[in-house]
């Protein structure tokens, strides 16, 4: 069984989660997200209070009152560190937690200990404790089923995000093309655009009136008789 806690001390809220013992701490241990942060308290035994990170917040710099929430949490479901002041509760990525075979069982180390944060709840706060525990959801969950799922998911944001960027491309190949194409005066006047080109016109050789002498015989256009000079004549007419 997974106990589901909600905070409002961010907008909008965070999801809170624990085991609801240390056979089920093992489960999330093991099937834990990348944006899951790690609760517990420092030297003492407690429950295992997981954080899942909102996308606009990175595990480094969550915000006080965030921090403040599950450090009551934490400190709540902890017998000997409930009744202690001054409690130590540490944090750190999922992905930092190392987990081998030779330990107890809800057991945990770390990869790296300088990604391990600490923040410090001086007395339990009821008012906290008590808003927090109004939210809680009992559930049954399938690890395994959702993991499959998650993944699928993934899967389908990755080609949604692949096809996106794909067109993103095209479009500005298109955009480039046209621009280019715009300052083209070539393309400009093609007749793919609709410009055709008028025909070069050739003026035709205005045809001259048949002339005739005064013998009634036709004369040439250059204006000249039959054997003639060319040369006109005072008895030409028209």
């Amino acid at each position: 069984m997974v106990l589901f806690f909600t905070s409002t001390a961010t907008s909008p809220p965070s999801l809170i989660y624990m085991g609801k013992d240390k056979v089920e701490n093992e489960e999330l241990i093991r099937f834990g997200l990348k944006n899951d942060v790690w609760f517990h308290v420092d030297k003492l035994s407690s429950a295992h209070v997981y954080l899942r990170l909102p996308g606009y917040i990175t595990w480094d710099a969550i915000p006080e009152k965030l921090l403040i929430d599950l450090g009551q949490l934490v400190k709540a479901n902890s017998i000997e560190g409930n009744k202690k002041n001054n409690v130590t509760i540490i944090y750190t990525p999922h992905e930092n937690l190392k987990k081998s075979g030779d330990m107890a069982t809800g057991a945990v180390s770390f990869f790296n200990d300088k990604l391990v944060k600490r923040v410090y709840i001086p007395t339990r706060e009821n008012a906290i404790v008590n808003r927090l525990l109004k939210t809680k959801v009992v559930k049954e969950v399938d690890h395994e089923a959702e993991r499959i799922e998650r993944l699928r998911d993934e899967g389908r944001g990755k080609k949604a995000k692949a096809n996106e960027l794909k067109n993103a491309a095209l479009e500005l190949q298109r955009s480039h093309t046209e621009q280019k194409n715009a300052r083209s005066y070539d393309a400009l006047f093609s007749e793919e655009n609709g410009y055709v080109a008028d025909a070069p016109v050739t003026k035709a050789k205005p045809k001259s009136k048949p002339r005739y002498n005064s013998d009634g015989e036709e004369i040439d256009g250059s204006g000249g008789s039959e054997g003639g000079d060319g040369g006109g004549s005072d008895d030409d007419f028209w």
